[in-house]
């Protein structure tokens, strides 16, 4: 990279790490403004709220604001560079704007990659903080879940799944206890009418259990009035959540979806729209710089207001898209896979026509 391309790209960085934190701040107090009654009136207190919950919520808030920083920084170093005249006169002195956008593609590139890592193995953990306060102390915070045909993964191999889950009683209903080999064929399936935790031993204590092994085709058959059995899900863990799939890593969700598949669960449209959010959203950050640099490097009238009113319309649009998309995928009117990268896939063809129209 030239001098000048280095110059570029740490204006841009510093500019994307500003609006970064402008926005962390800002989520920061509009939530807390809005639910600081609900944490104290659930018993939090304002040391726990914002040396815990806030903390954990920050990778969030990076992960969904970052377009946007991105955005907004190559709006502000790009519009800048053409009020003071540097661009035109590099593009007088013959250099190309395909050129002049190297580094801010550099840029993009890297924090794309860099978010794809993060949105995938990062947020997850942290929201595991955030989805317990939230549940704990917020209204809303459970309204996501149901509690009927659940299906956990215990290991690799074995599947829990269950009727119906009554969370104040941490009882479950016709359960089922399924194990696979290596190949994914069943073995062994314990079944009982009723599994309750008890809280006294942590662990599972089921009624009125079948079990059935399966070796070399012969079924042997084995009934129980009770069980005690230690799994490694815990009565937190159930009642499927709408968002488990976004609150987990990229392999565990992975695992997890071909647990529910290979166990015969339906209407995963939902899960599966967030398991390749995960990897079409990063996309989002290069994308929007190509459609950035060629709006901010003409010279409007109005300056820099008239670019930042473009610019943050642009963003609204597509970051609205994805979501005007999803209930799309959940219906089942579009493949989960389409329904993730459908905005991205436009806005790159956006991105393409503006830079076509654009003087070079």
């Amino acid at each position: 990279m030239t001098i000048f391309e280095r110059h570029v790209a740490k204006r841009l960085l510093k500019g994307f790490a500003f609006f970064i934190g402008s926005l962390i701040v800002f989520f920061i107090v509009l939530h807390w403004v809005e639910y600081s009654d609900d944490f104290l009136d659930g018993g939090a207190t304002v040391k726990e709220v914002f040396m815990v919950f806030y903390p954990s919520y920050v990778p969030e808030i990076i992960r969904l604001t970052s377009p946007l920083a991105l955005f907004l920084s190559c709006i502000y170093v790009t519009g800048t560079l053409a009020q003071e005249l540097q661009l035109i006169a590099l593009q007088t002195s013959g250099v190309s704007l395909y050129r002049l956008m190297r580094p801010y593609v550099t840029v993009g590139i890297v924090v794309t990659v860099f978010m794809f890592g993060f949105n995938g193995w990062v947020v997850p953990r942290t929201n595991e903080v955030v989805v317990r306060y939230e549940n704990e102390y917020l209204p809303h915070g459970d309204q996501s879940t149901n509690t009927s045909e659940i299906h956990r993964q215990n290991d690799p191999r074995t599947i829990l799944s269950m009727g119906y889950y009554d969370r104040d009683e941490k009882r479950a209903h016709d359960v089922s206890l399924q194990r696979f080999d290596e190949t994914s064929h069943l073995i062994s399936r314990l079944d009982a009418e009723r599994m309750k935790w008890v809280d006294s031993l942590e662990t599972w204590r089921l009624k009125r259990v079948v079990h059935r092994s399966f070796t070399d085709s012969i079924l042997t058959e084995k009934s129980m009035a009770s069980v005690d059995t230690t799994l490694k899900i815990y009565p937190r863990d159930l009642a499927r959540s709408q968002n488990d799939v976004a609150a987990m890593t990229i392999p565990v969700a992975r695992n997890y979806l071909a647990a529910l598949r290979r166990a015969g669960v339906g209407n995963l449209e939902r899960p599966l729209v967030a398991y390749y959010n995960k990897f079409a959203y990063p996309f989002a950050n290069l994308i929007l710089v190509l459609i950035g640099v060629p709006l901010a490097a003409v010279r409007r009238r109005g300056g820099q207001a008239i670019r930042f009113a473009i610019g943050l319309f642009t963003a609204f649009v597509y970051l609205s898209l994805q979501k005007l998309t999803e209930p799309f995928g959940y219906a089942g009117a579009l493949s989960p896979a389409l329904t993730a990268w459908l905005p991205h896939i436009a806005f790159a063809v956006v991105a393409a026509f503006i830079l076509w129209q654009t003087r070079k």
